[in-house]
Protein backbone atom coordinates (compact mmCIF):
# COMPACT_ATOMS: atom_id res chain seq x y z
CA UNK A 1 0.00 0.00 0.00
CA UNK A 2 1.35 3.42 -0.98
CA UNK A 3 1.94 5.76 1.96
CA UNK A 4 1.19 9.46 1.50
CA UNK A 5 2.98 12.12 3.49
CA UNK A 6 0.96 14.65 5.47
CA UNK A 7 0.67 18.01 3.71
CA UNK A 8 -1.27 19.93 1.10
CA UNK A 9 -1.94 18.24 -2.25
CA UNK A 10 -2.90 20.44 -5.21
CA UNK A 11 -5.04 18.03 -7.21
CA UNK A 12 -6.08 18.64 -10.81
CA UNK A 13 -9.58 17.46 -11.72
CA UNK A 14 -11.42 17.07 -15.07
CA UNK A 15 -12.40 20.20 -16.98
CA UNK A 16 -15.49 18.47 -18.34
CA UNK A 17 -15.16 14.79 -19.14
CA UNK A 18 -14.97 12.86 -15.84
CA UNK A 19 -12.83 10.17 -17.49
CA UNK A 20 -9.94 12.63 -17.77
CA UNK A 21 -8.93 12.36 -14.10
CA UNK A 22 -5.57 10.66 -13.46
CA UNK A 23 -5.14 7.49 -11.41
CA UNK A 24 -2.81 9.36 -9.07
CA UNK A 25 -5.40 12.08 -8.48
CA UNK A 26 -7.98 9.48 -7.51
CA UNK A 27 -5.50 7.78 -5.21
CA UNK A 28 -4.65 11.05 -3.42
CA UNK A 29 -8.32 12.01 -3.01
CA UNK A 30 -9.11 8.60 -1.53
CA UNK A 31 -6.27 8.98 1.01
CA UNK A 32 -7.11 12.57 1.96
CA UNK A 33 -8.46 13.36 5.40
CA UNK A 34 -10.09 16.53 4.09
CA UNK A 35 -10.81 17.82 0.59
CA UNK A 36 -10.98 21.59 0.12
CA UNK A 37 -13.55 22.39 -2.58
CA UNK A 38 -14.38 25.56 -4.44
CA UNK A 39 -18.01 24.44 -4.69
CA UNK A 40 -18.90 21.32 -2.68
CA UNK A 41 -21.97 20.63 -4.85
CA UNK A 42 -19.93 20.47 -8.05
CA UNK A 43 -17.13 18.51 -6.41
CA UNK A 44 -19.60 15.94 -5.08
CA UNK A 45 -20.57 15.01 -8.65
CA UNK A 46 -16.98 13.98 -9.31
CA UNK A 47 -16.40 12.34 -5.94
CA UNK A 48 -19.69 10.40 -6.05
CA UNK A 49 -18.88 9.23 -9.56
CA UNK A 50 -15.72 7.59 -8.21
CA UNK A 51 -17.33 6.55 -4.89
CA UNK A 52 -15.05 8.75 -2.81
CA UNK A 53 -16.49 9.76 0.57
CA UNK A 54 -14.39 12.28 2.47
CA UNK A 55 -14.90 15.33 4.65
CA UNK A 56 -15.41 18.32 2.36
CA UNK A 57 -14.58 21.89 3.36
CA UNK A 58 -15.84 24.81 1.28
CA UNK A 59 -12.83 26.91 0.30
CA UNK A 60 -13.35 29.68 -2.25
CA UNK A 61 -12.37 33.27 -3.02
CA UNK A 62 -15.00 34.71 -0.65
CA UNK A 63 -13.93 32.77 2.43
CA UNK A 64 -10.25 32.08 1.67
CA UNK A 65 -8.92 34.49 4.30
CA UNK A 66 -11.49 33.46 6.90
CA UNK A 67 -10.82 29.70 6.54
CA UNK A 68 -7.03 30.00 6.33
CA UNK A 69 -6.34 29.56 10.06
CA UNK A 70 -8.60 26.51 10.38
CA UNK A 71 -7.07 24.86 7.30
CA UNK A 72 -3.48 25.41 8.46
CA UNK A 73 -4.42 23.95 11.85
CA UNK A 74 -5.52 20.75 10.12
CA UNK A 75 -2.18 20.65 8.32
CA UNK A 76 -0.24 21.27 11.54
CA UNK A 77 -2.02 18.25 13.02
CA UNK A 78 -0.39 16.10 10.33
CA UNK A 79 -3.47 15.60 8.18
CA UNK A 80 -3.52 15.03 4.44
CA UNK A 81 -5.46 17.81 2.70
CA UNK A 82 -6.32 18.03 -0.98
CA UNK A 83 -7.24 21.27 -2.72
CA UNK A 84 -9.43 20.96 -5.81
CA UNK A 85 -11.17 23.60 -7.92
CA UNK A 86 -14.44 23.27 -9.82
CA UNK A 87 -12.45 22.14 -12.85
CA UNK A 88 -8.85 21.85 -13.97
CA UNK A 89 -5.68 22.76 -12.09
CA UNK A 90 -6.21 24.71 -8.84
CA UNK A 91 -4.84 28.24 -8.27
CA UNK A 92 -4.78 29.12 -12.00
CA UNK A 93 -7.42 31.87 -11.92
CA UNK A 94 -8.86 29.96 -8.94
CA UNK A 95 -8.52 30.26 -5.14
CA UNK A 96 -5.58 28.75 -3.28
CA UNK A 97 -2.60 31.05 -3.78
CA UNK A 98 -2.94 32.54 -0.27
CA UNK A 99 -2.99 29.05 1.26
CA UNK A 100 0.04 27.91 -0.73
CA UNK A 101 2.02 31.00 0.26
CA UNK A 102 1.17 30.42 3.93
CA UNK A 103 2.15 26.74 3.75
CA UNK A 104 5.44 27.63 2.06
CA UNK A 105 6.23 30.21 4.75
CA UNK A 106 5.48 27.73 7.55
CA UNK A 107 7.39 24.82 6.06
CA UNK A 108 4.27 22.74 5.36
CA UNK A 109 4.83 20.33 2.48
CA UNK A 110 3.01 21.03 -0.78
CA UNK A 111 2.59 18.37 -3.48
CA UNK A 112 1.45 19.09 -7.06
CA UNK A 113 -0.75 16.39 -8.60
CA UNK A 114 -0.83 17.38 -12.28
CA UNK A 115 -3.65 16.73 -14.69
CA UNK A 116 -6.24 18.48 -16.88
CA UNK A 117 -6.01 22.18 -17.68
CA UNK A 118 -8.06 24.14 -20.19
CA UNK A 119 -5.01 26.35 -20.77
CA UNK A 120 -2.75 23.63 -22.14
CA UNK A 121 -5.68 21.78 -23.75
CA UNK A 122 -6.60 24.87 -25.77
CA UNK A 123 -2.98 25.70 -26.66
CA UNK A 124 -2.37 22.15 -27.87
CA UNK A 125 -4.90 22.42 -30.70
CA UNK A 126 -4.19 25.96 -31.96
CA UNK A 127 -1.15 25.29 -34.13
CA UNK A 128 0.22 28.61 -32.81
CA UNK A 129 3.75 29.20 -31.57
CA UNK A 130 4.18 27.22 -28.35
CA UNK A 131 5.72 30.13 -26.43
CA UNK A 132 2.64 31.53 -24.72
CA UNK A 133 1.57 33.77 -21.85
CA UNK A 134 -1.47 32.98 -19.71
CA UNK A 135 -3.36 36.01 -18.45
CA UNK A 136 -6.61 34.52 -17.15
CA UNK A 137 -9.77 36.57 -16.72
CA UNK A 138 -9.71 40.03 -18.30
CA UNK A 139 -11.16 43.19 -16.71
CA UNK A 140 -14.88 43.79 -17.22
CA UNK A 141 -14.81 47.56 -17.74
CA UNK A 142 -13.78 49.24 -21.00
CA UNK A 143 -11.15 51.54 -19.46
CA UNK A 144 -9.40 48.79 -17.49
CA UNK A 145 -9.58 46.39 -20.42
CA UNK A 146 -8.05 48.96 -22.77
CA UNK A 147 -5.13 49.49 -20.35
CA UNK A 148 -4.43 45.77 -20.04
CA UNK A 149 -4.62 45.03 -23.77
CA UNK A 150 -2.48 48.06 -24.59
CA UNK A 151 0.23 46.59 -22.33
CA UNK A 152 -0.09 43.15 -23.91
CA UNK A 153 -0.36 44.08 -27.59
CA UNK A 154 3.39 44.29 -28.25
CA UNK A 155 4.32 41.04 -26.48
CA UNK A 156 5.49 38.59 -29.14
CA UNK A 157 3.86 35.49 -27.67
CA UNK A 158 0.61 33.60 -28.02
CA UNK A 159 -1.82 34.88 -25.38
CA UNK A 160 -4.39 32.85 -23.42
CA UNK A 161 -7.47 34.37 -21.77
CA UNK A 162 -10.57 33.16 -19.92
CA UNK A 163 -13.78 34.88 -21.01
CA UNK A 164 -17.48 34.43 -20.11
CA UNK A 165 -19.19 33.27 -23.30
CA UNK A 166 -21.99 35.78 -22.90
CA UNK A 167 -19.43 38.63 -23.16
CA UNK A 168 -17.55 37.32 -26.23
CA UNK A 169 -18.68 40.12 -28.57
CA UNK A 170 -17.65 42.78 -26.06
CA UNK A 171 -14.11 41.36 -25.90
CA UNK A 172 -13.88 40.65 -29.64
CA UNK A 173 -14.34 44.36 -30.33
CA UNK A 174 -11.24 45.13 -28.26
CA UNK A 175 -9.24 42.16 -29.58
CA UNK A 176 -9.75 43.35 -33.15
CA UNK A 177 -8.47 46.79 -32.15
CA UNK A 178 -5.37 45.70 -30.22
CA UNK A 179 -4.44 42.40 -31.93
CA UNK A 180 -5.10 43.15 -35.59
CA UNK A 181 -3.27 40.86 -38.01
CA UNK A 182 -3.15 37.93 -35.57
CA UNK A 183 -5.17 34.71 -35.53
CA UNK A 184 -7.65 33.63 -32.88
CA UNK A 185 -8.95 30.30 -31.57
CA UNK A 186 -11.95 30.22 -29.24
CA UNK A 187 -12.40 26.95 -27.33
CA UNK A 188 -15.81 26.34 -25.81
CA UNK A 189 -16.86 23.45 -23.56
CA UNK A 190 -13.47 21.67 -23.90
CA UNK A 191 -13.81 17.87 -23.41
CA UNK A 192 -17.58 18.16 -22.96
CA UNK A 193 -20.39 16.89 -25.19
CA UNK A 194 -20.78 20.20 -27.02
CA UNK A 195 -17.08 20.97 -27.40
CA UNK A 196 -16.67 23.59 -30.14
CA UNK A 197 -13.63 25.32 -31.61
CA UNK A 198 -13.81 28.55 -33.60
CA UNK A 199 -10.78 29.49 -35.72
CA UNK A 200 -10.31 32.65 -37.74
CA UNK A 201 -8.05 35.57 -38.42
CA UNK A 202 -8.61 38.51 -36.11
CA UNK A 203 -9.44 40.73 -39.07
CA UNK A 204 -12.05 38.35 -40.48
CA UNK A 205 -13.85 37.09 -37.38
CA UNK A 206 -17.36 38.49 -36.95
CA UNK A 207 -19.50 38.99 -33.83
CA UNK A 208 -21.57 36.00 -32.74
CA UNK A 209 -25.29 36.54 -33.38
CA UNK A 210 -26.44 34.77 -30.22
CA UNK A 211 -23.31 35.05 -28.11
CA UNK A 212 -21.88 31.86 -26.62
CA UNK A 213 -22.69 29.81 -23.53
CA UNK A 214 -20.29 28.77 -20.80
CA UNK A 215 -16.72 29.81 -20.09
CA UNK A 216 -14.38 30.24 -23.04
CA UNK A 217 -10.65 29.74 -23.36
CA UNK A 218 -9.43 32.18 -26.00
CA UNK A 219 -5.98 31.95 -27.60
CA UNK A 220 -4.54 34.73 -29.73
CA UNK A 221 -1.50 34.00 -31.88
CA UNK A 222 1.82 35.80 -31.61
CA UNK A 223 2.47 38.88 -33.73
CA UNK A 224 2.59 38.10 -37.43
CA UNK A 225 5.59 39.97 -38.78
CA UNK A 226 5.52 41.10 -42.40
CA UNK A 227 8.26 38.65 -43.40
CA UNK A 228 6.34 35.79 -41.80
CA UNK A 229 3.21 36.79 -43.71
CA UNK A 230 5.06 37.00 -47.01
CA UNK A 231 6.56 33.52 -46.54
CA UNK A 232 3.21 32.11 -45.47
CA UNK A 233 1.47 33.60 -48.50
CA UNK A 234 4.13 32.15 -50.79
CA UNK A 235 3.65 28.69 -49.29
CA UNK A 236 -0.15 28.86 -49.49
CA UNK A 237 0.05 30.16 -53.05
CA UNK A 238 2.31 27.23 -54.01
CA UNK A 239 0.01 24.66 -52.41
CA UNK A 240 -3.13 26.18 -53.90
CA UNK A 241 -1.59 26.33 -57.37
CA UNK A 242 -0.75 22.63 -57.13
CA UNK A 243 -4.09 21.44 -55.70
CA UNK A 244 -6.24 23.51 -58.09
CA UNK A 245 -4.95 21.39 -60.95
CA UNK A 246 -6.73 18.37 -59.43
CA UNK A 247 -9.48 19.57 -57.10
CA UNK A 248 -12.31 22.09 -57.01
CA UNK A 249 -11.80 25.54 -55.51
CA UNK A 250 -14.09 24.65 -52.59
CA UNK A 251 -12.13 21.48 -51.79
CA UNK A 252 -8.80 23.29 -52.02
CA UNK A 253 -9.95 26.02 -49.63
CA UNK A 254 -11.19 23.38 -47.15
CA UNK A 255 -8.02 21.29 -47.42
CA UNK A 256 -5.47 24.10 -47.00
CA UNK A 257 -7.48 25.90 -44.33
CA UNK A 258 -7.52 22.78 -42.14
CA UNK A 259 -3.93 21.82 -42.90
CA UNK A 260 -2.39 25.25 -42.24
CA UNK A 261 -4.93 26.38 -39.61
CA UNK A 262 -5.68 29.68 -41.34
CA UNK A 263 -9.01 31.24 -42.28
CA UNK A 264 -10.89 29.98 -45.34
CA UNK A 265 -11.27 33.57 -46.47
CA UNK A 266 -7.49 33.97 -46.75
CA UNK A 267 -7.10 30.75 -48.77
CA UNK A 268 -10.08 31.66 -50.95
CA UNK A 269 -8.54 35.03 -51.82
CA UNK A 270 -5.27 33.36 -52.86
CA UNK A 271 -7.14 30.77 -54.96
CA UNK A 272 -9.09 33.54 -56.70
CA UNK A 273 -5.83 35.32 -57.46
CA UNK A 274 -4.50 32.13 -59.10
CA UNK A 275 -7.70 31.69 -61.10
CA UNK A 276 -7.60 35.31 -62.30
CA UNK A 277 -3.95 34.96 -63.33
CA UNK A 278 -4.84 31.90 -65.40
CA UNK A 279 -7.61 33.80 -67.18
CA UNK A 280 -5.33 36.69 -68.02
CA UNK A 281 -2.53 34.50 -69.38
Amino acid sequence: MKIFEPGLYIVSTPIGNLDDITLRSLEVLKKSDIILCEDTRRSLKLLNHYKIKKKLVSYHKFNEQKELHKVTEYLNEGKILSLISDAGTPTLSDPGILLIKTCAERGIKIFPIPGPSSITAAMSITGFNDKFLFYGFLPKTENELAKVLNNLKNLDFSLVFFIPGIKINFYLKFFKKYFTGRDIVIAREITKLHETLYRDSMNAIKPFKLGLKGELTVVISKICHNNDLVELDKDIFSQANKYLQKYSLKDVVELISKKEKISKKKVYEICLEIKNNEKNN
